[in-house]
């Protein structure tokens, strides 16, 4: 063993020792027939240089791909290096010559059985790395006895190769067991085969998410924590990363391996330090905070983070932009450490930007005084763009913490005497901000602000003193006249500046009236008469019509009250947050960005979330069977950045379409195992809003094409896309005797009493959506559902470009045509919108099951928002079974998909309960009266084919009815119930 090592020893270093150099400088001609004489030699050292030359001729990419075969022969040596340098030219030039290389098989499965461990690994891995298929069904011999071999490198080696070979050829790896020798491998008694046994899983696992792979349980990370303490820095980072995909039983078993992890973090190298932090970050979410060991180990994760902080610049940006995630999770790690983020003089630009950044995470009223102090310093410096920021920092540290506003400004002033051009114009631009924050506070300021009117020049700036002089024009007496400055270049000015002149110079006039008259319709001229610019025109005929036909309206709509602006409007969001925080160490914490946003082939990328809160054990990566029942209770409603990310962040602009068979589904079109589990995804719960009028014939939705159950039981698969026939079983209702008498009764018929159309609701606030709000609900009229939205632009720019994308839902609902906003929507206005829908696009379960993950894009950012569609938009007209099919299929449905409701305080009759029903396409199929108790039986169906058979008893005095539902896909019960309500109580 210790001969073997003294020889890979001396393999590596001999570029070292000789002067390799040489075999780059050679140009001559007729080079390659003297190469292929030398290959050919009987000298072992002459082949040797020869094989040197081919691979420099290689490298600096000459073609000798002729020299192929005579290569091939030089396999046949006991020499390491040479045999390696053959190795590496095969890897090459194996894609491009299939054929020729299957001569070299039969010395690598010679190869795979030498006497020397390291020819074992080399041959298997060379094999493992030449991607040519006619080669991998000769590896698989080799590849079982090497997994399997008595040495520890080659084990290790064979084990990366195993997903090589998966790359290539999955459906061979899995016919020929290797995935479970690798997880065999996870117990090997090495701690280097175990980390490359995981490597090579969590690498498959990736590229195929839903195979479930890694089951990780107690016994399997016992055994990765044990291997961790004895393997290299690099088996450590892969073992880590697969820490970080298990989720904990409890807060117990969560602290012990917390305490196993933490000795990671004082390690040399920077990415297992990382890896360590994300793995605790995850696993602190199931620790409660009263824990002495939580406080403990909050204390262990500043010091690893200021140490990185040490290193070159380069490394310091990337645990900058790590601690940036973390800060924004958990301040309270790095609130002592305000001074490791001091900007340095010789720091680059790149790490003193994004130690700015950190700076105002971490201001707070206990150092607050300390962080001023620094900012008014960095203020002076020479970098223009680095002042701009310290500045605009300084801002933002008054919106943040209040009690230091007046200081802040007190500094802002300070900076705006200093005159320097640039300076004071980033002052004004965050004054104005705060001015938003609190209003009727700081306006004393506003004096010394006009003095520096003549000095501004960059339209930002300017746009943000109009602003001020607008919105204040009754405190400021020559308001008239500033704005009049302005107004003498108008048309020389950026679109920006305009609007804001535009708008200011209608509130002077609207506080005052008779002195602005003729400067209000000079404005009003030159940006409708004289302008080209759409927005600059619209607006201005807006005001026009608005002054002329409504004064008192105009006040109210110019002059309303402004929302304060929040507090950090740059904080990621915190779903996208919690998916970064679990790449902590990747590209992701760098870019702050989910892989799904820049890895190409984004389907194979694992969607993560941080573990439950204390009392969770559910991992939140693992597969979802699909399978659990929907709870009475309406579920916490928490959006899912991290499911919106993995099919929106990419909006596909092109309008979908509209016709065409829809793609095919799964079998059970909720029953999918998942690893990117779709979360709990949602905002405010929206109110039923049913069709206006009823299509005599319904729209072809192809139906049993989405077809299949919805619990995952192949049992329940069948028969969706029709009525179904009648089917044997127990029917448990109350009057179990009567009920084939009861279909020859009439009833159920009756005018439709008018359908309930709820108001809208806020889906994405303004604060959230860079001043965009969206209200909006659903509607079903004539067949076809549509999202009726209104758009509300509350910001000061103009909106447009607009465009929107839904998530893969439980009933498939897509846009069935773009967004029609045809033009830019200015500041203040509002627009109405409405979106057909189709049901034919990607389908994924959601929970709850009417939840709706949206993405809506326009020319300033990309937002998204939940909704919830009641689900009646999803009953077809034709949703009114035959009577004695109802009766079979309500026997054949088992007992136990039958769920009962409560629906309480409403005082309809029977009559006027089910006609309000049918307006929603719930159909009455009869009427029944036992012991003065009406019961009225009705079905309704989905656009994916699923039938909901329901009996609603109503007794006469008593507002409380009882509903039962029946149903083949059981978690559908619980939104019908809840349409049921919303109907009844409206």
């Amino acid at each position: 063993m210790q001969e073997w090592a003294n020889q890979l020893c001396e393999n590596r270093q001999f570029g070292s020792k000789m002067t390799d150099s040489k075999y780059f400088t050679t140009t001559k001609k007729g080079e390659i027939f003297e190469l292929k004489a030398e290959l050919n030699s009987d000298k072992k050292e002459k082949k040797k240089e020869a094989v040197k030359k081919v691979i420099a001729s290689m490298t600096v990419g000459k073609d000798v791909s002729a020299l192929f075969p005579d290569v091939v022969n030089c396999m046949q040596t006991d020499n390491l290096e040479l045999k390696k340098l053959v190795y590496l030219y095969l890897m090459n030039y194996a894609k491009s010559q299939p054929d020729m290389a299957i001569m070299a098989v039969n010395t690598f499965v010679k190869d795979c059985e030498d006497l020397n461990p390291l020819i074992r690994a080399l041959a298997v891995r060379t094999m493992g790395c030449i991607r040519v298929d006619k080669i991998t069904e000769y590896l698989c011999e080799p590849l079982r006895k090497c997994l399997k071999d008595e040495d520890p490198y080659v084990r290790k080696t064979a084990a990366v190769c195993v997903a090589k070979l998966h790359d290539i050829n999955a459906q061979l790896v899995e016919d020929q067991g290797f995935l479970d020798t690798l997880k065999d491998l996870i117990s090997d008694s090495n701690p280097m085969v175990v980390a490359n046994a995981v490597a090579a899983l969590s690498e498959i696992a990736e590229s195929h998410p839903n195979s479930n792979l890694l089951d990780l349980n107690p016994q399997t990370i016992n055994k990765l924590l044990t291997a961790l303490n004895e393997c290299t820095e690099w088996g450590q980072i892969f073992i880590l990363d697969c820490l970080a995909n298990y989720s904990p039983r409890d807060d117990r078993e969560s602290q012990s391996i917390c305490e196993r992890v933490t000795p990671r973090l004082s390690h040399a190298n920077s990415a297992v330090v990382l890896s360590a932090v994300k793995v605790l970050m995850k696993f602190m979410e199931m620790l409660p905070k009263d824990l002495d060991y939580y406080g403990t180990l909050l204390k262990k994760l500043a010091p690893p983070l200021v140490t990185l902080l040490s290193a070159e610049p380069e490394l310091q940006y990337v645990a900058l932009r790590n601690i940036n995630l973390i800060v924004q999770r958990r301040p309270e790690i790095l609130k002592h450490e305000m001074k490791v983020f001091f900007v340095k003089y010789n720091d680059p630009i790149y790490v003193k930007l994004e130690k700015l950044d950190i700076m105002i995470r971490l201001a707070s009223q206990a150092n607050i005084a300390q962080v001023l102090a620094e900012l008014k310093e960095y203020a002076t410096e020479v970098d223009v763009d680095f002042v701009r920021k310290a500045v605009r920092a300084i801002g933002r540290c008054a919106i943040k913490v209040e009690q230091s506003a007046e200081r802040c400004v007190s500094t802002l002033l300070d900076l705006i005497q200093t005159k320097v051009n640039y300076v004071v114009q980033e002052a004004i631009v965050v004054i104005k901000d705060i001015f938003r924050k609190y209003p009727n506070k700081y306006e004393s300021v506003i004096a010394t602000l006009c003095e520096h009117l003549e000095s501004l020049d960059e339209p930002e700036a300017r746009a943000a003193m109009i602003w001020i002089v607008g919105e204040y024009a009754e405190r400021i007496d020559n308001a008239d006249e500033l704005l009049e400055s302005f107004l003498e270049g108008f048309h020389d000015e950026s679109t920006q500046v305009q609007l804001q002149l535009l708008t200011a110079i209608v509130k002077l006039f609207l506080k005052k009236p008779t002195e602005t008259q003729e400067l209000v319709q000079q404005v009003l001229s030159l940006a409708t008469q004289d302008s080209d610019n759409p927005d600059l025109r619209d607006r201005g005929y807006i005001y026009w019509r608005l002054l002329s036909t409504d004064p008192v309206a105009a006040k109210e709509v110019v002059l309303a009250e402004k929302p304060l602006i929040s507090e950090e409007t740059d904080l990621i969001e915190p779903t996208l947050l919690e998916e970064l925080i679990c790449h902590i160490g990747t590209l992701a914490s760098v870019y702050h960005k989910p892989p799904s946003a820049f890895v190409e082939g984004s389907r194979g990328v694992q969607h993560k979330r941080l573990t439950s809160s204390a009392g969770s054990g559910e991992s939140v990566e693992s597969p979802d069977t699909g399978s659990a029942a929907v709870s009475e209770a309406p579920p916490t409603v928490i959006p899912s950045q991290g499911d919106l990310l993995g099919d929106l962040l990419n909006l596909d602009l092109t309008p979908p379409s509209s016709t065409g068979p829809p793609p095919a589904a799964a079998p059970g079109i909720w029953g999918m195992s998942l690893s990117r589990r779709p979360s709990p995804c949602g905002r405010t719960p929206l109110s039923l809003l049913s069709p206006l009028h009823q299509s005599p014939s319904p729209p072809d939705y192809s139906p049993t094409e989405l077809g299949g159950d919805i619990g995952g039981s192949p049992a329940m698969g069948a028969g969706f896309g029709a009525p179904p026939a009648a089917m044997p079983a127990s029917f448990n209702a109350p009057i179990s005797g009567g009920l084939d008498d009861l279909f020859d009764l009439g009833g159920g018929g009756g005018m439709t009493m008018g359908t309930y159309i709820p108001p809208k609701t806020v889906w994405l606030p303004a604060m959230k959506a860079k001043g965009l709000e969206i209200s909006g609900t659903f509607v079903r009229r004539s067949g076809v559902i549509q999202m009726e939205m209104t758009l509300n632009n509350k910001a000061m720019s103009v909106m447009s470009d607009f465009a929107i994308q839904f998530n893969r839902n439980s009933f498939g609902l897509a846009p069935a045509g773009p967004l029609q906003i045809l033009t830019p929507i200015s500041p203040n206005q509002i627009i109405e919108a409405a979106l057909p829908l189709s049901t034919v696009g990607p389908v994924m379960k959601m929970e709850p099951l009417n939840n709706l993950q949206v993405a809506v894009k326009n020319n300033i950012d990309v937002f998204y928002f939940s909704c919830q569609y009641p689900i009646s938009m999803l009953f077809l007209e034709d949703g009114k079974m035959e009577r004695q099919v109802f009766l079979a299929t309500w026997k054949d449905i088992p007992n136990e998909n039958e769920s009962q409701f409560q629906i309480k305080d409403c005082h309809l009759n029977s009559d006027a309960a089910s006609n309000k029903l049918q307006g929603s396409n719930i159909f009455t199929i009869a009427k029944r009266t036992v012991e003065g108790q009406d019961m009225l039986y009705q079905s309704m169906k989905l656009t994916n084919g699923i039938w909901v058979l329901a009996e609603l008893r109503v007794q006469a005095g008593n507002p409380n009815y009882t509903i039962s539902l029946k149903c083949r896909a059981p978690e559908v019960s619980q939104c019908v119930f809840q349409n049921y309500e919303t109907v009844l109580k409206n």
